[in-house]
């Protein structure tokens, strides 16, 4: 019988390892300077990454102190399915059984463990990450790879009910084995995966991150008491007369597919000043601005920037007054996808690609604020924050907060490309 909360450690057990501050460096990576070629690759050491299951969050995190029957209780007033919890945690740790009995019988050292334990003396023992879970997973798990040395190869437990674009075919789900003997025997191709690198300017640089994963709104009237604070703070610097030089600093989290920048209430309008490339800074009020990469072009930015039929059905409509485009043509849907594909795959680019795309959500176009360019791409952008309680939320899982006077620089280095794998 699989224990629901238990985990099966057949590899050497967990050390203890240490917790890394927020200025510990990312980028800092001894091996990256070593290039292998697919046939030299043979790793030795595997770091296995495990998401927490919905149940285990229910259970351990949130209300740890009820019994079974209570939890169940617990689960069900909030209108979940309580049974169904516990189906999907079995079946994950049964799927993480045989990826671990896979690297025991292929003789590979490995560990075990979860998001919580998951630092960079980790990576840095590895020879290769895999992570057990979706895209999510594989995310948080790219975040913390610096340089090009350590591949990242993503299992999707769950193949029937995730897609995992990240990770490798569905049908390796089920056959991590012959997932192990390709990467020995040289059967793939690396490609790379190019991420956005942060750097934070004034007060907000020395802030530690905020795990969305994990973080409870329980009392959300503490917000306006932290404005109250954050205003005193910054009225007394302006009576002091004080102008301090602005603080720099290298975020420890590099993006792989987007930075969301924008207040945290999305009904409050997002102030901020922008330049894009180094031309002119710009002052945009919004609902926040997506910045990504070729990796993130295909997700939020495509969802944000896409146009339907219906929608260039309306354009085409309008044009006909103009350029006399026949009722025929606006009812030929063969015309209108090739028009709405034409317009949606300009909009995609290549994950390996060194640029960025970024997209103004609902811009706000005033006699005082215009966004001549809501959407495009380029290769550095720069925001300086006017908002109150705003943050820059990477990969929908870690945040920063972006107050007031805060300044990020967005770029990319091929330096931190994300290694990763195609089986052939």
């Amino acid at each position: 019988m699989l224990c629901r909360l238990g985990q099966k450690l057949i590899g050497r057990p967990l050390k203890t390892v240490r917790n890394l501050s927020a200025t510990d460096h990312l980028f800092c990576d001894a091996n990256s300077g070593n290039e292998i070629s697919e046939k030299d690759f043979n790793p030795k050491k595997a770091l296995l990454v495990r998401k927490v299951t919905r149940y285990e969050y229910e259970k351990l995190y949130l209300k740890p102190d009820l019994n079974e029957e209570d939890l169940k209780a617990y689960v069900k007033s909030k209108g979940s399915d309580y049974d169904a919890l516990v189906q999907r945690h079995d079946e994950y740790f049964r799927s993480l059984d045989e990826i671990q009995e896979a690297f025991v019988r292929k003789g590979t050292e490995f560990r075990l463990i979860h998001r919580y334990d998951y630092d960079r003396s980790l990576v840095d023992w590895a020879d290769v990450i895999f992570t057990a879970g979706g895209d999510g997973t594989f995310l948080m798990a790219a975040s913390k790879v610096g340089g090009r040395s350590r591949p990242v190869v993503g299992i999707n437990t769950d193949p029937l009910r995730s897609e995992g674009f990240l990770c490798l075919p569905k049908h390796f789900s089920k056959n991590i084995s012959a997932v192990l003997e390709k990467l020995s025997n040289g059967e793939f191709k690396w490609f790379w995966r190019q991420r956005i690198r942060l750097t934070m300017y004034g007060c907000h640089a020395g802030d530690m991150p905020i795990d969305l994963y994990s973080q409870q709104m329980l009392f959300p009237e503490y917000r306006f008491w932290e404005h109250v604070k954050e205003n005193e703070q910054v009225n007394n610097r302006r009576i002091d007369g004080a102008q301090d030089n602005l603080s720099r600093r290298v975020l420890p989290v590099l993006a792989l597919n987007e930075v969301f920048i924008g207040e945290c209430l999305s009904a409050r309008v997002s102030f901020y000043e922008l330049s894009v490339d180094g031309r002119s800074q710009l002052k945009q009020k919004s609902s926040g601005i997506t910045i990504c990469s070729g990796t993130g072009s295909t997700s939020w930015f495509f969802n944000i920037s896409n146009i339907t039929k219906a929608t260039a059905r309306e354009i085409l409509r309008i044009t006909e007054k103009y350029r006399g485009c026949s009722d025929a043509k606006l009812q030929d849907d063969e015309i209108l996808e090739k028009v709405v594909n034409e317009y949606n795959g300009a909009l995609l680019f290549g994950p390996s690609e060194l640029k960025m795309a970024y997209s103004v959500r609902d811009p706000l176009t005033t006699g005082v604020f215009q966004v001549a360019e809501p959407r495009g791409f380029c290769n550095r952008l720069w925001i300086k924050s006017r908002m109150w309680d705003a943050y820059a939320v990477i990969d929908g899982s870690v945040s920063y907060k972006f107050n007031d006077g805060a300044i990020l620089e967005l770029d990319m280095h091929e330096v931190d490309a994300l290694r990763c794998v195609k089986l052939l």
